[in-house]
């Protein structure tokens, strides 16, 4: 029997749901792994986080203070499979959510073998540790959009497009989509454990320190009062606020939970049309926001390639999950371009953080 194309009416996140749930996140220490902390803690899930220190000095995990949301913190890497499936079965998970990863082009080109070890292996390793453990109901990896073969066509790219990547990081993304899709079939299915997969856009927001990224990049010149350097100016891609996919990850895990077989398979959680746009326009809008002289100039060395235009077709999360982007790519940049002024100015970033939070549930059903 062929699966159900099943959608749920009206599907929101629900704290109910999550109340006493136990989570387990690969990856915590990084950008979108704190921000996922910190909302699934206001929700009431008791999480465990398994990851390496932060990689960045600052780092959003210690600046927002994320540890104290967890219930237990185990500094592990993803490549130790001994070490990994101690963690999993000492936190008996209900829902694990894989975040780890090296997540930049630009560096997959010094170190092609740790990407893949880490972005490949590391997949490996987690499905043989959640194996071991009969209280997981729900898997989801996080991969990217940089997952699929790129033609650099205009239209968005659906979840049945082919895998691919021209620069290890991407490639490394593509093969983590064919490993949850061949132990999925030959293993969970049968055991009744959902297992799905993420693709977002660039997601932008506060706390960000990342090396060879647009943001991160301007904040710290605009901190320091120096113009942004932009490599690529006319390079397109979908931006969104972190906030956005997190929210489609909180409802894809509920689905899973409650309805494995409809949900099981891959997933995009990327902006709306208008949220693809030139690297020029965020340069443009994010020095306006930031104001105090603020500005950017060509970057005129040469670098490895990168893609020059990628967007995501999202239909299938909008029609099934009822899942859609919220905030504009205007109001995406001014919320982050306020996080780093609150950060600068030395303000609780814990505190701020979360009422970031409570801000953008205030436009979308949460119950």
């Amino acid at each position: 029997m062929g699966r159900r194309q099943c959608a749920m009416e009206g599907l929101v996140i629900d704290s109910s749901f999550w109340k006493g749930r136990r989570v387990f996140i690969t990856g915590h220490t990084g950008f979108k792994g704190g921000w996922l902390l910190l909302w699934l803690r206001q929700l009431g899930a008791h999480i465990t986080g398994y990851a390496l220190e932060p990689t960045t000095t600052p780092a959003f995990f210690n600046e927002a203070r994320v540890f104290d949301s967890l219930q237990q913190n185990i500094d592990g890497d993803i490549r130790d499979l001994k070490t990994l499936s101690s963690a999993m079965h000492a936190a008996r998970p209900e829902i694990v959510i894989h975040m780890a990863a090296q997540a930049l082009v630009q560096e997959s080109y010094v170190d092609p073998v740790g990407t893949y070890s880490t972005n490949v292996m590391g997949v490996v390793n987690l499905y043989e540790a959640v194996r071991g453990v009969s209280s997981v109901k729900a898997v989801l990896n996080i991969t990217s959009d940089k997952c699929y073969e790129n033609k650099e066509w205009y239209w968005g790219y659906r979840e049945t497009e082919p895998m691919g990547g021209c620069d290890p990081y991407s490639s490394s993304k593509g093969c983590s989509e064919l490993i949850s899709a061949a132990y999925r079939q030959s293993f969970f299915e049968k055991e009744g454990v959902g297992i799905a997969t993420a693709r977002s856009g660039n997601v932008i927001g506060g706390g960000d320190w990342s090396d060879d990224r647009i943001v991160p990049d301007a904040m710290r010149a605009f901190i320091n009062k120096k113009p942004l350097l932009v490599r690529n100016p006319f390079a397109t891609r979908p931006w969104q606020h972190v906030l956005e996919p997190l929210s489609g990850y909180i409802i894809l895990c509920q689905a899973l939970v409650q309805h494995f077989q409809e949900f099981s398979e891959g997933w995009n959680f990327g902006p709306n049309d208008k949220g693809a746009r030139p690297v020029s326009d965020l340069a443009n809008i994010m020095v306006k926001g930031w104001g105090d002289d603020a500005s950017w100039v060509l970057d005129k060395e040469s670098y490895p390639h990168e893609a020059c235009f990628l967007k995501l077709d999202c239909s299938k999360a909008n029609s099934r999950l009822k899942w859609q982007s919220i905030w504009s790519l205007e109001r995406s940049l001014n919320e982050t371009v306020k996080w780093y002024k609150a950060w600068s100015n030395k303000e609780d970033m814990y505190e701020f953080s979360l009422n970031q939070i409570k801000a953008y549930q205030n436009e979308i059903i949460v119950k």
